[in-house]
């Protein structure tokens, strides 16, 4: 028996660990990028990192964020002097090889779970830096000035429609013949960048529905999937090893 061929849509430095877990779990990943991350060293940036000893809290939403941070303010990560919270347990990691302690993780890996938590927890009237991407959604920062605030935004990284398209068109060609038995996304980006690229939007969405298994990292990468009437599923707990542990049950099932 063949092994099923999983696409992964992740951008290409985020993406060797979901490779290596659809290869353990018997799977062979086909890698076709529909977003590239530039970390860049913006205005906004510079004035984060000048504003450091007026945070109370910072916020590091995706690993991008800390790459950006120490490529262009090495030592600026360990020399926090405030609490950090984060969004997802890769993000969390990574800061703790830094040697810094994360104070707050939400269960809910999402803006949503993290205002959740900030509101549980009575945090008002602090100065919070958010250095991220600026095409992210507007939900943290608005949900946390909602709570009394002062959100600092610094765009760390920019999400970029994918340079080299020519590996997605390889993935479409590559559904079109049923070469493909599963695909994921794991931001809502990856989703729009991908029907951005196909000439027959409404013909790959029936294919993903008709023949491939399609599996979203979380309820908000989900919406955009309900926006192209994509049949989807997603886990529990909105990480990369728990959406393909998912994905294989659901295949060997």
């Amino acid at each position: 028996m063949s092994k099923p061929v999983i696409a992964i849509t992740r951008p290409i430095d985020r993406a060797q660990k979901a490779c290596e877990i659809v290869e353990e779990l018997g799977g062979e990943a086909f890698l076709a990028p529909t977003l590239d991350l530039e970390p860049v060293n913006t205005e906004s940036l510079k004035e984060l990192v000048a504003r450091k000893d007026e945070l109370d809290w910072i916020v590091f939403t995706s690993p991008t964020t800390i790459v950006s941070l120490n490529k262009f303010y090495p030592g600026f990560i360990e020399n926090l002097n405030c609490m950090l919270a984060v969004i997802g347990n890769k993000t969390g990691k990574l800061a703790e090889k830094q040697g810094v302690e994360v104070d707050l993780m939400p269960d809910d890996f999402t803006a949503e779970g993290l205002v959740e938590e900030f509101a549980k927890r009575g945090i008002t009237d602090k100065t919070i830096g958010i250095p991220r991407t600026a095409s992210a959604r507007s939900t943290l920062p608005e949900g946390l000035e909602e709570l009394g605030n002062t959100v600092i935004l610094a765009e760390a990284y920019k999400s970029l429609f994918p340079m080299d398209d020519e590996k997605v068109k390889e993935l479409i060609s590559k559904i079109e013949n049923m070469e493909i038995d599963a695909i994921t996304f794991t931001s809502p980006l990856t989703v729009e960048n991908f029907f951005k690229i196909a000439d027959d939007k409404e013909k790959l969405a029936k294919l993903l529905n008709d023949n491939l298994l399609t599996v979203s990292i979380g309820p908000i990468t989900a919406k955009v999937l309900d926006k192209y009437d994509i049949a989807y599923i997603y886990p529990d707990t909105y990480t990369v090893p728990d959406m393909m542990e998912l994905l294989f049950e659901k295949l060997n099932g």
